[in-house]
């Protein structure tokens, strides 16, 4: 009996109350992380040092496009976006990277709601149309890229901490939030800009999708942001546009 005992004392020390076969199963995964690490870095390492490189749109096009557009439909939102969405696209440079499928998709973050176009997603940038027709207030975030806000229509302020008095943006301004900055941002009515951001686009998803997550629980909506990113971020890589 006692040979018996042994035995399966000797069987248990081997399973996971041992810690033998766990041990193993994250060696293993820790193993897998670290090669993918290795992998990953010198790639992260060397997009990030290059960043500009991988650019297709231009600050000062996109601004001189919306002034444009905005002097030729003076308070007119659908025929400002065409307008520059169109120009955009009649762009040999930049045309094949365009989404013209104006498709919109309410966007929940940092407790303001609107609703958005995705003109361009990628790696590196993501172009669209932010906005809402009976105004939001929220937090910006703190993302991985430069976020310009371009206000078409309507007006939207902001406050930091540490000011007394609120940052207006009247259409026509852009409204830069720095990489790693925050702010607290107001449209107090009707307000739609185009918002481009260019730097380390896929870590501001995270923002993107938090509220849906842990507040709307909109799954269609979520599921639909979803796939509408996700299939301009793959028709870009495709394009071998990062």
């Amino acid at each position: 009996m006692a040979n018996k005992k042994g035995s399966s004392s000797s069987k248990s020390g081997s399973c996971c109350g041992g810690g033998c076969k766990c041990g193993s199963g994250l060696g293993g995964l820790f193993k897998f992380l670290a090669i993918l690490v290795a992998i990953l870095a010198p790639i992260a390492y060397y997009i990030e040092q290059n960043l500009e490189s991988f650019y297709v749109f231009n600050l000062e096009q996109l601004a001189d496009v919306s002034k444009r557009g905005i002097e030729a439909h003076p308070g007119d939102t659908q025929a400002i976006v065409k307008y520059i969405v169109d120009e955009l696209a009649a762009d040999v440079k930049v045309s094949k990277y365009v989404n013209t499928d104006e498709q919109w998709v309410f966007n929940n973050a940092g407790g303001a709601m609107g609703a958005m176009y995705i003109i361009h997603a990628s790696i590196t940038e993501y172009l669209i149309i932010f906005g809402t027709a009976v105004g939001t207030e929220g937090h910006t975030g703190r993302h991985t890229a430069d976020d310009y806000f371009h206000i078409l229509t309507g007006t939207q302020t902001a406050y930091v901490p540490g000011e007394y008095k609120a940052e207006v943006y009247p259409p026509g301004s852009i409204h830069h939030l720095r990489r790693g900055d925050v702010k607290q941002y107001r449209m107090p009515e009707s307000c739609f800009a185009l918002e481009y951001a260019r730097g380390w686009i896929p870590p501001m998803l995270f923002f993107g999708f938090a509220d849906g997550l842990s507040s709307t629980l909109d799954i269609p909506t979520l599921w639909r942001t979803t796939w509408l990113t996700g299939k301009q971020m793959i028709g870009n890589l495709l394009l071998a546009k990062i």
